[in-house]
């Protein structure tokens, strides 16, 4: 498809500029509308439908979550439409009763649905309509056949299956679909490339918003730390090695635990602490219970709701994935003040400053891992320097605030250039 590149330009909608993180409106080459408090239409709020493929527990929905909070007090009306569903508990939990519609049934396939999609759309009579990731991605199409003024997509991450690239289907649609919309999105440059090259369009197509954290909540509390370690029975000399996270596959919790081992090998007095919960759950306890030096040293914390406490117990945040979007709870280490040590994939390395605010290693290499973290156990100092710079980076760079700022910011331009609002 040797022309597809030069014909996604001209498919781009018209009037459409590329976009970039932080200045929507400079990148556009026009003046942002002044805005007071959020954006009004016909006198009432400027309406978003969030569009997912199932709202649930995973990075990209509490992230999703944060954003509509943090959006509310700014005027805007919004609501989740999900294809498959959602977790009752996470909903609840949310607070957003009342505030999510359902497509179709609970089977994780792409079901043709976007005659349902347009009529919860006109229903709703959004001004933005904004899906995210390849589940979803028929809402594109379906807030054209609507009518919607706005309409944006954006990609949050990988699975273990298509790290190599997308399927051709997947690829053609993609192209498709991204030309239609008003904006595409990605969270980390490196994803950003990705899309852009798997669907054939221009690399500024896809633009960059990245995640934010809120560093209220993820702070350094040592103190907390201690009682934490305390309340384990744990000895307060050990060196404490965390992670958080979905216990899949593409997250390669393996590696850390070869590498836990060999520091105990060292003599180093090791403690390990995973919190979350997934398919790999059972292999990870098995090789857990097959391991003299694992034994009594691994805590499996499942799908803890005191994440903030449990990461100041930990001394080091380790994170193996095989591929990372970008990883909210690496952001969530880096603000708790934490040394974290990475793989070199996907936006790890737009997150962590190699040698400044962390550490990072190849995928599935447990002998480098054991190595860094080893030079962590034995230099303290060191800890320190690259916790406090980690935190200092969040601050400057992946705030919640700045994340809100920088989407309402693209929801108001967009909106303004397509005539979506009457009254700013």
């Amino acid at each position: 498809m040797p022309k597809l590149a030069e014909e996604s330009k001209a498919a781009a909608r018209p009037g459409m500029e590329p976009l970039s993180y932080g200045s929507p409106s400079a990148a556009a080459g026009i003046a942002a509308p002044t805005v007071t408090r959020g954006c009004r239409y016909d006198g009432r709020p400027l309406r978003v439908l969030h569009v997912i493929n199932r709202f649930d527990v995973g990075g990209m929905e509490l992230v999703l979550s944060k954003l509509m909070r943090g959006l509310e007090p700014e005027g805007f009306l919004q609501r989740i439409c999900t294809m498959h569903g959602f977790d009752p508990d996470l909903k609840a939990r949310l607070q957003i009763e009342g505030k999510i519609d359902v497509v179709g049934g609970t089977e994780d396939k792409l079901q043709f649905a976007v005659s349902r999609l347009a009529r919860i759309m006109r229903e709703f009579r959004p001004d933005i309509v904004h899906s995210r990731n390849w589940g979803a991605i028929e809402a594109i199409p379906a807030a054209r056949l609507a009518g919607v003024p706005v309409v944006i997509h954006s990609e949050h991450g990988y699975e273990v299956n298509t790290i190599a690239g997308l399927p051709l289907r997947q690829r053609v649609l993609r192209r498709v679909f991204y030309t239609m919309a008003d904006a595409v999105l990605a969270v980390t440059r490196e994803l950003s490339a990705f899309h852009a090259r798997q669907a054939w369009i221009p690399a500024n197509r896809v633009q960059v918003i990245y995640n934010g954290v809120d560093t209220n909540l993820f702070t350094p509390r040592r103190n907390e730390g201690v009682l934490t370690r305390e309340s384990l029975g744990w000895p307060p000399d050990a060196f404490v090695i965390g992670t958080v996270g979905r216990l899949t596959p593409i997250k390669d919790y393996g590696t850390l635990l070869r590498a836990a081992v060999t520091l105990v090998r060292k003599g180093a007095e090791v403690r390990v602490i995973m919190v979350g919960s997934g398919s790999e759950l059972s292999c990870l306890e098995r090789t857990v219970d097959e391991s003299t030096e694992l034994q009594g040293r691994t805590l499996f914390a499942g799908a803890a709701n005191n994440v903030p406490e449990l990461l100041n117990a930990m001394d080091v945040f380790v994170l193996p994935s095989l591929s990372e979007g970008l990883s909210n709870t690496l952001l969530e280490a880096m603000a708790s003040g934490l040394p974290v040590v990475a793989t070199r994939v996907g936006g790890n390395p737009e997150l962590v400053e190699e040698g400044r605010s962390g550490l990072l290693f190849n995928p599935r290499d447990a002998d480098a891992l054991g190595r860094v973290l080893l030079r962590l156990a034995d230099v303290p100092a060191l800890r320190r320097e690259l916790g406090a710079a980690a935190r200092r980076r969040v601050l400057d760079e992946f705030s919640l605030e700045r994340m809100f700022s920088v989407y309402r910011e693209l929801y108001v331009e967009l909106a303004h250039q397509r005539g979506a609002t009457a009254e700013v």
